[in-house]
């Protein structure tokens, strides 16, 4: 059965024309695949059913291969080819340890000088992700999710911190898929969420750093609390800041 690309945006420099288009959509369709688990961990990722499987041809794929790579998905080598790169916990704790930095950071420069516009702006994918919440749509949810991540990000209006998350971006969303959403867990998440809007309406540039930290720090205790013991030792580490009552994103 084939699958067909379908367009997101992509980060970095615009592609334009349909070879750009082709790409930034291969790249999007397989980013998607590798984040919510399709493709899983040291699968091998053979062009010929690949493509088959996306009805490309083996350049954009190839192109698109490297893209994911430079992302941290994809693991290339030159005599096995590609296969979706790991992701332990302890690849998952400095992650989440740099993205809470970063964010809090990015939290604490918007707020001197975002607009309205731009908190608006926040506020109305906000309350779209909090309708895809309340009908369980998960993929939908973490889209919306990543896209305020990202806004708040480019509001700090710092291009090195912009390009320093950017790097670390599609791994973070990747491990934030890796534990089931629970409601309960869900909607706590939501309720952070909702704080954080809050603190971003009043331009409160500490209180919303502290709650994005806490915000990182219960998503990674839900990660570890549903990890294989046996993954590593990161399993046994607890955050500690919030609790395992708090689920991801």
């Amino acid at each position: 059965m084939t699958t067909t690309p379908t367009p997101a945006p992509e980060t970095g420099s615009p592609q334009p024309g349909r070879k750009g288009r082709l790409h930034g959509a291969t790249v999007a369709t397989l980013r998607r695949m590798i984040i919510t688990g399709e493709l899983p961990a040291g699968q091998k990722l053979r062009e010929q059913e690949i493509c088959e499987q996306l009805g490309v041809s083996r350049t954009p794929l190839r192109e698109a291969l490297r893209t994911l790579a430079a992302q941290g998905l994809v693991r290339l080598t030159q005599n096995r080819g590609a296969e979706v790169a790991s992701l332990t916990l302890d690849d998952i704790l400095g992650l989440y340890e740099v993205v809470s930095t970063l964010e809090a950071l990015a939290a604490r420069l918007a707020c001197k000088t975002i607009s309205d516009e731009a908190i608006a702006e926040i506020g109305m994918l906000h309350y779209r992700m909090m309708r895809h919440q309340a009908r369980a749509e998960q993929l939908e949810y973490f889209a919306l999710n990543q896209q305020i991540h990202r806004a708040l990000v480019e509001a700090a209006r710092n291009a090195a911190l912009l390009e320093a998350w950017e790097g670390l971006s599609a791994r973070i969303e990747r491990a934030k898929y890796l534990p089931n959403l629970q409601p309960t867990r869900w909607k706590a998440a939501m309720q952070e969420h909702d704080a954080m809007l809050a603190a971003l309406v009043s331009r409160d540039g500490e209180g919303l750093a502290r709650l994005i930290e806490i915000h990182f720090a219960n998503s990674l205790a839900a990660i570890l609390a549903t990890a294989n013991p046996g993954a590593g030792h990161a399993a046994e580490t607890t955050p500690r800041q919030g609790d395992e009552g708090h689920e991801t994103p």
